[in-house]
């Protein structure tokens, strides 16, 4: 790798955050005539939100019409499982069921299905009590909706496919990087670095691509953009995760989801099977100040309590914490649900900064489609 601690160092892009989002961007962009930079605060790649999820491949039933998360999902759906088995990524295309436990619900599953056949989300139907019964014996419901390109996905491979392909193409990625300056510059943009305990450099890029996740209202706001102002600021939503033991885990084959909540901030307490057949339930939802990854045993209570609903086979003891991670939200408790913000600021002075605001779920589905939307906005810069 290259030593970039030098004032005269020149970068033709320069991503901030390998996250699954910069991976699969640094991925696409990566050239052997370009420079291309990927700057990471944390030791490795995709230590944050991209870590910490379900590892679901979703299909695109539950967002607006005509929004960036829309179509974005229903692409990426698509991409990710080429990749997979292009590349030998671990994935399992499982199929979901949306499990309705009144009447009310149902009516609301049917919506839920006309909202993801506008989105372009692929084999939906309706699915019988009876026929639930016949799929999933030991799941409890009225009607069922069946969504059967979704699937889960080995994230960790999934990076790791993006990191090498990054590499190949020339792609630098530098670790432990902690961008703490950005200034506009006559060349592009002027970007101070903190390495560490070894203090600080800088140097410039004709293109600056915010990936940070977490802390992209911050880099937002460190190139000059009032984020109050502009609707950037963030809200952390915390989401824990439980598992489900006592060989509970055979008893389903599909990943099981309930009928979310009128202005949820998520999808509810689902049931999710990771690619060794370990079951767990999460994630609730919860507004934080700060980040902080511990989960609170004592909301073991509320996940049984949502469990038993669909699974009348669980018992309180079959549930122990596991592990939470956090969304970086635009809307905050109680508002209307925020598209993905991806946009050139031009119009704020700042032509060739490229703001990734929000990127929670369906992110790491969306990953391999933002990558391409993205190339398109660097080509029309470069």
């Amino acid at each position: 790798m290259k030593n970039i601690s030098g004032m005269n160092f020149k970068s033709d892009i320069t991503i901030i955050g390998a996250g699954v989002v910069g991976l699969a961007i640094a991925a696409q962009l990566a050239h052997r005539d370009r420079v291309v930079y990927l700057l990471e605060k944390n030791e490795r790649f995709g230590q944050e939100t991209s870590s910490r999820h379900s590892g679901v491949i979703h299909s695109g039933i539950y967002y607006p019409a005509g929004s960036l998360k829309a179509k974005l999902c229903v692409e990426g759906n698509h991409l990710l499982y080429e990749l997979c088995l292009k590349h030998g990524i671990g994935h399992k295309k499982l199929g979901k069921l949306i499990v309705a436990t009144s009447d009310e619900e149902t009516g609301q599953l049917q919506e839920l299905k006309e909202k993801g056949q506008r989105n372009g989300a692929q084999g939906l139907r309706m699915i019988s009590r009876s026929k639930l019964k016949e799929m999933e014996p030991n799941v409890e419901g009225v009607a069922a909706l069946l969504s059967p390109s979704t699937g889960i996905i080995d994230s960790h491979a999934l990076m790791e496919y993006f990191v090498a392909r990054a590499k190949d193409g020339g792609v630098e990625i530098a670790y432990r990087k902690k961008v703490v300056g950005l200034e506009k510059v006559s060349a592009g943009y002027k970007v101070t670095v903190e390495e560490n305990d070894k203090g600080e450099f800088s140097f410039t890029t004709r293109i600056l691509i915010n990936c940070a996740g977490l802390y992209c209202d911050k880099i937002a706001e460190l190139a000059g953009i009032d984020i109050a102002r502009a609707g950037y600021r963030l809200h952390y939503c915390k989401g824990e995760y439980f598992t489900v033991g006592n060989g509970k885990n055979k008893l389903v084959k599909r990943l099981i989801y309930p009928v979310p909540e009128v202005k949820g901030t998520g999808l509810g307490v689902h049931v999710t099977l990771d690619l060794e057949g370990r079951m767990r339930l999460g994630p609730n939802t919860q507004y934080v100040d700060s980040i902080d990854y511990a989960v609170d045993s004592r909301h073991k209570d509320g996940f049984y309590d949502s469990a038993k609903k669909m699974l009348p086979f669980t018992e309180y003891a079959d549930l122990e914490p596991e592990m939470a991670g956090i969304r970086p939200k635009l809307q905050g408790p109680g508002e209307d649900v925020r598209d993905f913000v991806i946009r050139d600021e031009s119009d704020r002075g700042l032509p060739g900064f490229i703001n990734l605001i929000g990127i929670e779920s369906p992110g790491l589905t969306s990953s391999p489609a933002i990558a391409w939307y993205v190339a398109d906005m660097v080509k029309n810069l470069l």
